[in-house]
């Protein structure tokens, strides 16, 4: 069968390349996928990858054989899933525990854009005391995830403020349901009972001292690259901020991914999601895609057809 491969001498640096095909344990389906989506992760990986590597996460398809031991999806059923590596195949063994069957109104684009970006976003929301009455800030919210966490926070009744880095990438968010939109954080005001910050630097030295005295500050990226320098006594004085790490794979042991992605469809289906698909093209143009992440020009997710 044929899948993306790391291949540093070609361009965007992937390839598609022969590779065997998988052999499905007993509690695991084989999936012929449709289409997979790309993330920010994914490129970072690539950029130090050997030659041979196998890139990918996220995935929408038809189930071929359904897991063995009878349970998760059954032969033929269109779902979405979650891998830990070399999705971007014709065809993956996938844990039943990491699938959810699709609703006929979602399409395999929607559904393949869902699994990191949605998950994270679901996930990290729920690190805080509640949302209902609360006020979250969410960094990069032009991003996959930012955009994901701009509705759920929403929809889960907080007063929700995206922050971008450019007039550009504000556009969308308050239709999405940002009641602010920053560009970077020279007006910010008051504090915030959670925020989800992406940036580092001194966006993350900024932010800590923006967080209420009982919030919490989730930490799932660096984009700027930048070391963070701030002063504790700005932090814990009179307050007791909680400081958090997140990466989605790190939750995937103790809670699999399928009932959340199930629940992400079913808003999807619902017309209360929206998955911001802002290009679905075929994999073979997988190196363009890939070019327009690096460049930070995409807003939402570029989700690929494998044809």
């Amino acid at each position: 069968m044929r899948a993306l491969v790391a291949d540093p001498a070609a361009a965007g640096g992937v390839s598609i390349q022969q590779v065997a095909e998988p052999e499905p344990g007993p509690e695991e389906a084989l999936v012929a996928v449709r289409a997979i989506s790309l993330n920010r992760g994914e490129l970072n990986r690539l950029a130090a990858a050997a030659p041979g590597w196998r890139p990918g996460w996220d995935i929408a398809g038809v189930v071929e054989s359904a897991a063995r031991t009878g349970s998760g999806p059954a032969l033929g059923a269109r779902v979405v899933g979650l891998l830990p590596g070399a999705a971007w195949a014709e065809r993956v063994a996938v844990p039943a525990t990491s699938l959810a069957e699709l609703p006929d109104t979602v399409d395999d684009a929607q559904a393949a854009a869902l699994p990191v970006a949605g998950l994270t976003a679901l996930r990290m929301l729920r690190l805080g005391r509640g949302l209902v009455g609360r006020r979250v800030l969410i960094t990069g919210a032009a991003g996959g995830v930012g955009r994901f966490a701009v509705q759920l926070a929403r929809l889960g009744g907080a007063e929700v403020t995206a922050v971008v880095g450019s007039q550009a990438r504000a556009v969308g968010l308050t239709e999405l349901g940002a009641h602010q939109v920053l560009v970077g954080l020279e007006d910010l005001e008051g504090r915030f009972d959670l925020i989800l910050e992406s940036v580092g630097g001194e966006s993350l030295g900024r932010l800590l001292t923006a967080v209420d005295p009982l919030g919490t500050l989730v930490m799932f990226g660096n984009s700027s690259g930048a070391r963070t320098s701030f002063d504790v006594r700005e932090v814990y004085l009179g307050a007791a901020v909680r400081l958090r790490g997140f990466t989605i794979f790190q939750t995937l042991a103790g809670e699999p991914p399928g009932r959340d992605l199930g629940y992400l469809t079913a808003l999807v289906a619902g017309d209360r999601l929206n998955p911001q698909v802002e290009s679905a093209q075929p994999w073979t143009d997988a190196a363009a895609a890939l070019q327009r992440l690096r460049e930070r020009s995409v807003s939402g997710k570029l989700v690929l057809s494998v044809q």
